[in-house]
């Protein structure tokens, strides 16, 4: 199965109602320390939304509070349009939650483990084979379901641990650092499972990651901070709101390359090393500039704001990727064959 051809920023067309998430002056304190610092945000039905930040920003304590395993030290949460601290039971009925460690019985079958899970939650018996089935299919796990997880892949199992989050067929579908320590190419198959699931279930999928390519399948962002959100939108919105797309070049003559520029109708300017140019779209616009300079080109080199220039804009400073691990080995990932 190939990888699918998915709009990320998409919601699903046929949700309609109040959010799927409301949260109003959110705060969670451990002494002076405020780990959720008065944030607010709205998650609309069948959305994709994303907490981008570091480890310690406080991710996965608003998930933690979202899901009732945590309770605020101030502010409201609402879930499916109910209050986390003061309806709980009714907001655990209606989330799936897959944590960051992993929480399957390894001695048990994928199928063995889907069915503890659906005692648990009250799925009708009537109803168990066919939504086993059906998540099991929607993960691409049909053909493992009487295997032991022990035998199970690191991704085989969070692909599984998905599918076990949505057997109650929940209204929000939590996905604390979904992929973490997975290789590129698992973390883009598990991504088409969860696209999927958006667009086949309707669900909507909350969460958090530090890697920048997964946030780029998110229908908005919210950049979170040492406990506070710095900025939410779309990621093409937040990448346009740093500057635009731009084209640097080293000449034999920057001074006359600037000249010719300007006479050809670019915006340019001069650097400490060269020039740049500033343009609507990058990789269209490399010919046409080094043909309009005049002079020999030594160097060139096209720039498009990525999500890590938006989150060192806002904060400062840059995520550092866990096990360094290049986050452009996920994009050339996208759309393997599964094996």
């Amino acid at each position: 199965m190939t990888g699918l051809t998915l709009n990320p920023s998409e919601a699903h067309p046929h949700q309609t109602g109040p959010p799927a998430v409301e949260v109003r002056n959110l705060t969670k304190r451990y002494g002076d320390l405020a780990a959720v610092d008065s944030i607010n945000f709205t998650v609309g039905q069948g959305e994709v939304f994303a907490f981008l930040g570091p480890n310690g920003a406080g991710k996965s304590t608003t998930i933690k509070i979202l899901c009732t395993l945590a309770h605020p030290t101030s502010g409201q949460a609402l879930v499916a349009g109910f209050d986390v601290a003061t309806r709980a039971k009714a907001v655990r009925r209606r989330i799936g939650l897959v944590f960051q460690e992993q929480t399957l019985d390894d001695q048990l079958t994928a199928e063995e483990n889907l069915r503890f899970h659906a005692v648990l939650y009250g799925v009708p018996r009537e109803q168990i084979d066919g939504r086993i089935a059906r998540v099991m299919g929607l993960v691409a796990l049909s053909g493992r379901r009487q295997d032991l997880v022990s035998t199970f892949s690191g991704g085989m199992a969070r692909r599984l641990e998905i599918a076990r989050g949505m057997l109650h067929t929940p209204n929000v579908l939590f996905l604390d650092e979904p992929t973490v320590g997975l290789d590129p190419q698992t973390r883009a198959l598990i991504w088409d499972d969860i696209m999927r699931l958006r667009d086949e279930e309707g669900v909507t999928i909350f969460l958090t990651t530090h890697y920048m390519d997964e946030a780029e399948y998110a229908g908005r962002i919210a950049i979170i901070d040492r406990g506070s959100i710095v900025a939410v939108d779309t990621p093409d919105v937040l990448k346009a709101s740093v500057g635009r797309d731009s084209v640097s070049l080293e000449t034999a003559d920057d001074g006359a390359a600037l000249l010719a520029l300007e006479r050809a109708g670019y915006v340019a300017e001069r650097t400490g090393d060269g020039l740049t140019v500033f343009v609507a779209d990058e990789e269209a616009a490399v010919g046409p500039i080094v043909a309009a300079v005049g002079v020999t080109v030594r160097m060139v080199r096209a720039h498009r704001p990525t999500l890590d220039d938006v989150f060192l804009h806002f904060t400062g400073r840059e995520i550092r990727e866990q096990r360094g691990e290049a986050v452009s080995m996920f994009a050339r990932a996208h759309g393997a064959r599964r094996g």
